[in-house]
């Protein structure tokens, strides 16, 4: 019997080819993978730009619910692009990581500008597009054109890792670029939509970080993970550095049921959206205990609103950032006279009962609607 001839390697022994992969992935993803969601099954490339732009660092079960809420707003590009941002932020709040949510405007507003409300067919160009990386500019071209492209997004790196045995951190630069090149290397002739969705599919259901399947998993056979008994130890995680602890204390002023709210800059943490004025903002400490309140400070900060009548220490909260940890001390504030907002721009005064829909990062909207009860509960179920 004629035995099997080995894929070819380059001088790193990356495999040149093996159409034997690409068939395994296909095979599979047309059996037993994922064909129901509401952004598949068409070539509508705003659909599919929305989906993975959602899914970039979230999971299909959080993004879902979002995604229809947010076609209903914005059903097409042109609306989107027509929108005020605060609309779309307003959409997006609750979603995290709300950079994704100013690219996806200023995309949609570019698309329509440069290209007549058409996104581009060339990965090139899409990649060129606000929000859009390598990866996703492929995704988005093999789904809505057919292009013969390559991912390489968190799930297929962790199945490249652990079928091909990668002893490096795949996010350093040196083990990227040789994914990529496998990645390329491995794109099959025909069939490119169900390859790169059964890529993702295997990452996301079987191939997962925590409770891999390999029992069911199409590619067991080859997996260097699976035969050195490493599943666990693959991909290589990143050398872990302690998280920085901070600290804020949000200002809850309160006055004839509405709730002062600032708009947070464009760039940095919680940018564009809404949020409760801070004192001294993310000050840096060493532990969990904040710093001590400075009345002087206080006095200053709410003087500008109004004059004091009472104030309330509220339970305190901690919200995990991408690069550190944000203890909340919330200060509840009734005021026993209100000023003119003219001079303050960037503050409005919001209805409580109305706070569901206003465009507000996950943990001040939670805090905000505990505090109106009823009301702003009332809304949130409207509004979700």
């Amino acid at each position: 019997m004629k035995r099997a001839q080995k894929p070819a390697l380059d001088a790193d022994g990356l495999e040149l080819g093996d159409p034997s992969f690409s068939r395994a992935v296909i095979d599979w993803q047309r059996r037993h993978g994922r064909h129901l969601l509401p952004w598949q099954n068409t070539r509508d490339a705003y659909l599919i730009w929305l989906s993975e732009i959602m899914l970039q660092q979230t999971q299909v079960a959080a993004v879902l619910a979002y995604y229809a809420r947010f076609l209903e707003r914005f059903p097409t590009l042109a609306a989107l692009a027509a929108a005020p941002v605060e609309d779309v932020m307003a959409q997006w709040s609750g979603l995290g990581y709300y950079t994704r949510a100013r690219n996806l405007h200023r995309c949609a507003q570019r698309v329509v500008a440069e290209y007549g409300g058409v996104f581009p067919a060339d990965p090139l160009l899409l990649a060129e597009l606000p929000g859009i990386g390598r990866s996703t500019a492929a995704a988005i071209s093999a789904f809505s054109s057919g292009t013969r492209a390559a991912i390489l997004d968190g799930n297929v790196k962790r199945v490249f890792a652990r079928v091909f045995g990668v002893d490096a951190y795949p996010g350093e630069k040196k083990t990227e670029l040789q994914l990529w090149r496998r990645a390329e290397a491995l794109l099959p002739a025909q069939g490119i939509e169900s390859y790169t969705q059964g890529l993702m599919d295997l990452g996301a259901t079987l191939c997962t970080r925590g409770a891999p399947d390999c029992a069911r998993c199409p590619l067991q056979s080859r997996c260097v993970a699976y035969a050195d008994d490493r599943v666990r130890e693959l991909p290589v995680r990143k050398a872990k550095k302690p998280s920085p602890e901070k600290h804020a204390i949000l200002l809850v002023i309160i006055d004839r049921g509405q709730v002062l709210l600032e708009q947070r800059p464009g760039a940095g943490i919680w940018g564009g959206l809404l949020s409760l004025p801070e004192l001294a903002g993310h000050v840096l400490a060493g532990g969990a205990d904040p710093a001590p309140l400075d009345p002087a400070a206080l006095a200053r900060a709410v003087g500008k609103f109004g004059e004091i009548e009472s104030r309330e220490s509220l339970l305190p909260l901690t919200h995990v950032f991408t690069h550190y940890k944000l203890h909340i001390a919330p200060l509840r504030i009734t005021l026993a006279r209100r000023l003119d907002l003219a001079g303050e721009t960037g503050h409005v005064w919001y209805d409580g009962a109305k706070i569901a829909a206003a465009p507000l990062p996950a943990p001040v909207k939670k805090l905000l609607l505990e505090l109106f009860g009823d009301a702003a509960a009332a809304q949130a179920r409207m509004a979700f």
